[in-house]
């Protein structure tokens, strides 16, 4: 009799590593779009941002659209103290998460910013400070738990500064540059930490902006993010994949010529 060894299944040839999804930032433009294909594979969510009514709107949506459970919280994710409160009902009703986006931000008006320091105190607030501590409750969660991915939406904004909008990218860059080193410190632990760094998209926060009609779509956008999630690589997402090149060529422009452009 003859016996044949089949190889051991891998989580690619078994079931999908990414079950269990909580986005922050829910009801952003982008954020809806990543969280309908995330419904129709089927994830369990769970869903938190602003505004109760939107939430439960969405909720019943994503359900419709596949989504084996849909759970929401309302909070505003700028404000710190209700981090901890956050993180509670997280232990309660959704523990066994595995994957953490992280979807919400501000852009003001460049001019603004410049005219009133509360204005760019929102801006790095919300863009960075808070994104910042909210994805340390949960990083030390997943770092003890050796499991995971975190994904975070930041901006090509981040890679240079430029005239028109350095207050919106100084503080999208500190976050890229916070999620480098989360990376590697989750690294050993084997939690998976991914940067998203879109070009401008339609969406409501860019609707006041010249030329938005010509930004990409958030479908698009929506459909890479959600790839990404799922296959828990590239570290580094840049979308359209356009911009990677476009920003390569951005950051190697000497500073004595950048500062001379009027973007």
């Amino acid at each position: 009799m003859t016996i044949t060894a089949h190889p051991a299944k891998t989580h690619s040839q078994t079931e999908p590593v990414m079950k269990k999804v909580i986005v922050l930032g829910a009801t952003s433009g982008i954020a809806l779009e990543v969280e309908r294909q995330l419904a129709a594979l089927g994830c369990e969510l769970l869903l938190i941002a602003r505004s109760p009514e939107r939430l439960a709107a969405l909720q019943t949506d994503l359900l419709a659209r596949g989504a084996k459970q849909v759970l929401t919280y309302a909070a505003d994710l700028a404000a710190v103290g209700c981090h901890g409160r956050l993180f509670d009902f997280v232990r309660r009703s959704f523990a066994d998460y595995d994957t953490v986006l992280l979807s919400y931000g501000v852009m003001h008006d460049q001019q603004e910013s410049e005219a009133s320091v509360d204005v760019l105190l929102e801006e790095i607030n919300v863009n960075y400070v808070s994104a910042a501590a909210i994805l340390t409750l949960f990083a030390s969660d997943l770092e003890r738990r050796r499991c995971g991915c975190i994904a975070a939406i930041t901006s090509v904004a981040g890679d240079r500064g430029r005239r028109s909008n350095y207050a919106y990218g100084s503080a999208k860059g500190a976050l890229s540059l916070f999620l480098q080193g989360l990376r590697s410190r989750l690294h050993p632990a084997g939690v998976k930490v991914i940067t998203v760094k879109p070009g401008p998209v339609q969406t409501p926060m860019t609707d006041h902006l010249a030329n938005a009609s010509r930004f990409a779509e958030p479908e698009l956008v929506g459909r890479h993010i959600a790839r990404v999630l799922q296959r828990r690589s590239p570290e580094v997402l840049y979308t359209p994949r356009v911009w990677r090149y476009i920003m390569t060529t951005v950051t190697h422009i000497p500073e004595t010529i950048f500062k001379r452009l009027s973007f």
